[in-house]
């Protein structure tokens, strides 16, 4: 491969696809809306934050998510939304992203209301208003800015994580927390596909949480609801659980991307005893993602942060689905809580990963190519071949 440098990284066009508003404020910023809105941090200052929280590395996947009861916290206003998400499209503006896909959990930042619109209404007005700013001072040849929002519903929630979870819980009498969490997840989809028939720019819908001992098939009918409404899907699968629960994404939730698919290649990690021969079912299903182009969000550094197994790039199967034929892009997932750009995730893949330069771009472009762009597939296809020539303008620039 051709040494790739950070210049040039920033510079090529790039796609976030697995972005968390609430895992990529700015520090300062969740410094000053905390003091703002007297929510109680364990430092007041970003060193002491970073030393306390926002760690280098994580035992496991759940002291990571330990910082977002902090970052959620302080996004339970209108003001503050649409701030953080013009701060977040900014952010990834200046390294050189062109295209980002915003996730999050609508029901964790309604405190004052019981209404999920004017939470969505708030991250899209950030958004818009930095698509506008940013695009009225790009250069003449440059891409320019575009955005998607995914609306994500939790495979397990608790009374405590919002109002709006407290009163589902309130509502259900003696219904189990099965029914509940399926009543929130389809409640979400129904207002996703709702305000994106009203023009809103909502194009996926996305299951996140804890996997193990939570199934998506629990979500099934709010992902059937989303399959008969034209809305694509994407699912947090094979993070914290076997190749089983990406098969179960796919086959029976209609997922048209998996985030992380960390475990797809691992036999250790199955757990189904039905399962007899695990080389085979494994050797299948990369097969069957590979050819439906099925894309996995790749989040590198998300991964080696939580997952103990992955001490390094070199245990990661990130170069196992490039070999295997997979669509496969690299995300962030968290800028704040895994400390990382885009331009950091790609170095580190090509420092670590024994890619070709074909490959290099094959992963540079895939975002582009497997997005839920928010308008018709004309328009996608157009900005697309702009990336693609943009790319390799670049790349004969500074790669020969």
């Amino acid at each position: 491969m051709t040494k790739i440098s950070e210049q040039f990284i920033r510079k090529i066009p790039k796609t976030d696809l697995h972005l968390h508003l609430d895992g990529s404020l700015r520090l300062p910023t969740l410094i000053e809306m905390a003091k703002a809105d007297k929510v109680k941090l364990p430092s007041s200052t970003e060193a002491g934050l970073n030393k306390l929280v926002f760690k280098p590395r994580y035992e496991n996947l759940g002291e990571y998510l330990t910082g977002f009861a902090f970052t959620v916290a302080v996004l339970q206003t209108p003001e503050h939304l649409e701030r953080a998400a013009f701060e977040l499209a900014e952010d990834a503006f200046e390294e050189g992203v062109r295209y980002i896909e915003i996730r999050f959990a609508p029901q964790l930042h309604i405190s004052r209301s019981h209404e999920i619109e004017p939470v969505v209404l708030a991250v899209f007005q950030g958004l818009e208003k930095a698509k506008k700013h940013l695009n009225a001072s790009m250069a003449e040849n440059d891409l320019p800015f575009e955005y998607g929002i995914i609306l994500c519903a939790m495979r397990r929630f608790n009374r405590h994580m919002s109002p709006y979870y407290a009163r589902l819980f309130a509502r259900a009498g003696n219904s189990g927390p099965r029914y509940i969490f399926a009543r929130a997840s389809l409640g979400l989809v129904k207002e996703a596909v709702r305000l994106r028939d009203k023009g809103l720019p909502i194009v996926g819908f996305d299951l996140a949480g804890e996997e193990a001992g939570y199934p998506a098939a629990h979500h099934l009918e709010a992902f059937d609801y989303a399959h008969k409404h034209f809305l694509r899907k994407t699912v947090h699968a094979g993070e914290a659980y076997g190749p089983e629960s990406i098969f179960q994404a796919i086959t029976e939730c209609h997922a048209n991307r998996i985030g992380h698919g960390t475990f797809l290649f691992s036999e250790e990690a199955i757990k189904l005893k039905s399962i007899k021969d695990k080389k085979t079912y494994i050797e299948q299903l990369a097969e069957y993602i590979a050819n439906q182009r099925i894309m996995i969000e790749v989040c590198p550094t998300s991964n080696l942060q939580t997952i103990p197994e992955i001490k390094s790039m070199e245990n990661h199967p990130l170069q196992q689905m490039v070999d295997n034929g997979l669509s496969v892009t690299i995300n962030t997932d968290n800028r704040l809580v895994s400390h990382t750009s885009v331009t950091n995730e790609l170095l580190l893949c090509t420092t670590q990963i024994d890619l070709t330069d074909s490959q290099f771009r094959d992963l540079v472009l895939a975002g582009f190519k497997r997005s839920f762009f928010p308008r018709p597939f004309a328009e996608k296809r157009q900005y697309v071949m702009r990336a693609i020539q943009r790319y390799d303008e670049l790349a004969e620039q500074y790669l020969t």
